[in-house]
């Protein structure tokens, strides 16, 4: 794996590699910048903690799942320093934010960010989604148009046939590793790892379950972005979301997998930035 660009804590320079996720492993990603705004809103019975960075025309980033908010912290510097202002959210159950006792839903945590937005006076914004961060930005897509100014959906799925067979590899465990080591350190509740990760999973065996009929539905500009080697997401799934989705673009990512922001910053960077160029302001 190539060790260019390591600053000596455990950051890495945003053209460097991190294939296999060791410098994550051991020292997460670059950590995120003192924001301008953060804080908590309460909302169905959980505290949804939020920051936000810079001025300009809103993007908000919606981790994966069993991750936080600071796993953008390649994404941030780059966002910034195109002129955006750039709002991160610690989804439900997850990272700083706390949750109640019903199960995780996609649409629950949609909710959510639609009233981080409202804390924040945000009329509309585009969203960029990692796994199931993406399926939140699309459920807000198909529910919430008028608040989305367009949906960068990477690394997800629409409905139950488009997961693989899950395998774990080295590269997974190290991810997960990293999960289990932030939650002690971020979460309310910091011994309830294993719970937690068992309530997630159900929901992602389960769900979402749109159809192509609610896909189509979709009036948003929408780029479908798959890695080459994604560990969970079938390739001909990506195909069908941007063949049923009107306008969709499939923009298909070489050499990473399903952790390409911290893989190769520098190249999920580029492709984030383009498409949020193409929604202009």
């Amino acid at each position: 794996m190539p060790r260019s660009g390591d600053h000596g804590d455990g950051t890495v320079h945003p053209q460097a590699h991190d294939d296999n996720l060791e410098r994550f492993e051991a020292h997460g990603a670059a950590p995120l910048p003192v924001p301008n705004e953060e804080g908590y809103v309460e909302h169905e019975g959980a505290r949804i903690w939020y920051a936000s960075y810079g001025a300009g025309v809103p993007v908000i980033l919606l981790h994966g799942g069993l991750g936080h908010s600071g796993n953008w912290g390649y994404q941030l510097p780059a966002l910034l320093g195109a002129g955006r202002r750039v709002v991160v959210v610690d989804s439900r159950g997850h990272g700083r934010s706390t949750r109640d006792a019903r199960p995780y839903r996609y649409e629950l945590m949609a909710s959510d960010v639609l009233a981080v937005m409202d804390t924040l006076q945000l009329e509309r914004a585009a969203l960029v989604g990692w796994s199931d961060g993406a399926c939140v930005a699309m459920v807000l897509g198909i529910t919430a148009a008028e608040r989305v100014a367009g949906v960068f959906f990477f690394g997800c799925n629409m409905d139950p046939s488009g997961t693989k067979t899950f395998a774990p590899t080295p590269t997974v465990e190290r991810c997960f590793s990293r999960h289990a080591k932030d939650y002690a350190q971020l979460s309310a509740t910091p011994d309830d790892f294993e719970a937690f990760v068992g309530a997630v999973s159900t929901m992602m065996k389960t769900e979402p379950n749109y159809c192509a009929d609610d896909l189509a539905r979709v009036r948003v500009p929408v780029a479908i972005v798959h890695s080459e080697h994604d560990e969970f997401i079938e390739p001909e799934h990506a195909d069908y979301l941007a063949r049923t989705i009107p306008g969709a673009e499939l923009i298909l990512l070489s050499g990473v997998s399903h952790f390409a922001p911290l893989q190769r910053p520098a190249q999920f960077n580029q492709v984030m930035l383009d498409f949020l160029r193409r929604l202009g302001g």
